[in-house]
């Protein structure tokens, strides 16, 4: 499953729909977002059919980034029904992400 691009309608589109969302914080210049991007395409294809996996441009949604608080990236946001579940900020280990998601999973 290919990792989605979120604009400020889409995401809260995605958002509404329910279920586990994890968002992806990013800018093009951000090194550290680009030693992640590899992580989210694997979490993608790993989680789909149970979690939608997208980015967020801070450059181009930055109103949707200050709405979830984002002061530094990549910062990885995990949605449940539309609402913040938990957080990791920084490159992290794919592990880190997997038993995030799994907990929010109830697995």
């Amino acid at each position: 499953m290919a990792v989605k691009h979120f604009d400020d309608v889409s995401f809260k589109a995605a958002a509404a729909q329910g279920g586990v969302m994890l968002v992806d914080f990013w800018a093009d210049w951000c090194g550290p977002c680009r030693m992640l991007a590899p992580v989210i395409d694997q979490l993608a294809d790993e989680y789909e059919g149970k979690v939608i996996v997208g980015k967020v441009n801070v450059d181009d949604e930055p109103e949707l980034a200050a709405a979830y608080g984002v002061m530094s990236i990549p910062n990885i946001v995990i949605l449940k029904d539309g609402k913040e579940a938990d957080r990791l900020i920084g490159v992290q280990p794919k592990g880190n992400f997997t038993a995030k998601l799994d907990a929010v999973l109830g697995k």
